[in-house]
């Protein structure tokens, strides 16, 4: 079958080790399905480890992807849900030390075919398109999480997200506005600050410009160049909900004073469950919220779209479909 797998592991050119071509299909074992891909996405986790992050040279070669959408041998409909707990694991499955994501022990999505635990399958909604659902179990999972289970915020609160062309951005303000949050976001592009605005944001700002008011909760996803101006457009008693750190993860300023002197809460929040999956599917379903996608790739052009997530130019989410889709 047709795959996009790292053959090569390059810090520095990750590019270099990506590869396109065959690759055997995966086989049928008890508790696991194979599903046929429709379409799937691409995420910065799939640069992480064409640079050997979270995947090591041992276990190459190794086929890229998280995200999928297609149909089991039954002809399902389905959603693959990435995050796989380790046998015998309990409860949520984020939580799990051993746990790992399609692409870092067991093949992933960039292919004709998958392989995911039966468990991993969320039924798709009619009303979601193959490219739409291809987007979700990572970027706007995270967002899902971020926003409605970690942020302790509810629907009137002002929310910033740091970044305003990313596919986690977008998911937070396209599902913040969806459910009575005021969004506000910051980026350094001018045109995607007037395409955040566009999807529903309340207001736009530059990098690290002063805000006119203190907001309830920050969405962090960039990290070291960000951090310092999260804190401070905090109010008293607000939450940072951190996902992410493209940007480094050593700050200039950890900023510990104003943590504990405005009592601020700092949360972790990693992926999400297969429930919350689920969940995020209806809402999107009885909303009918569509996902920006940046572009759309067949499978045998894969590398096209990863060039394009490296450069950065990306709004949204890039999605890859399989012929046989």
């Amino acid at each position: 079958m047709l795959a996009a797998y790292a053959a090569r592991l390059s810090a520095d050119d990750p590019l270099s080790g990506l590869e396109i071509g065959d690759r055997p299909e995966p086989e049928a074992r008890d508790g696991w399905s194979i599903v046929r891909v429709h379409s799937a996405g691409l995420n910065h986790h799939d640069l992480w480890s064409l640079r050997g992050v979270g995947l090591p040279a041992d276990r190459l070669p190794m086929i890229l992807g998280c995200d999928a959408a297609g149909t089991d041998a039954d002809g399902n409909e389905v959603i693959v849900h990435s995050v796989v707990s380790s046998p015998g694991w309990r409860g949520d499955e984020t939580l799990d030390p051993r746990r790992s994501l399609l692409s870092e022990l067991h093949p992933g999505t960039l292919a004709e075919y998958v392989a995911v635990p039966t468990a991993n399958l969320v039924p798709k909604p009619a009303e979601l398109s193959w490219s739409a659902a291809a987007c979700l179990s990572t970027a706007w999972l995270t967002a899902y999480r971020m926003l409605f289970v970690n942020a302790g915020v509810t629907p009137g609160a002002t929310v910033l997200v740091q970044g305003a062309g990313g596919g986690v951005a977008t998911a937070l303000i396209q599902l913040g506005a969806a459910a009575g949050y005021r969004m506000w976001v910051t980026g350094r592009d001018e045109q995607k600050r007037a395409r955040a605005l566009a999807l529903g944001a309340d207001a736009v700002f530059e990098a690290g410009e002063r805000l006119p008011a203190r907001v309830d909760a920050v969405m962090e996803t960039v990290g070291a160049a960000t951090w310092s101006h999260s804190i401070n457009s905090l109010q008293p008693g607000g939450t940072v909900v951190i996902s992410g750190a493209t940007s480094g993860d050593a700050p200039a300023k950890a900023e510990l004073t104003k943590v504990f002197f405005k009592q601020l809460r700092i949360v972790g929040s990693t992926m999400g469950t297969r429930a919350e999956l689920a969940r995020l599917t209806a809402l999107m379903a009885a909303e009918g919220i569509e996902p920006v996608i940046d572009s759309t790739v067949p499978l045998a052009r894969a590398n096209e779209g990863f060039a394009r997530m490296l450069d950065g130019a990306v709004f949204g989410k890039i999605v890859v479909t399989t012929a046989i889709g």
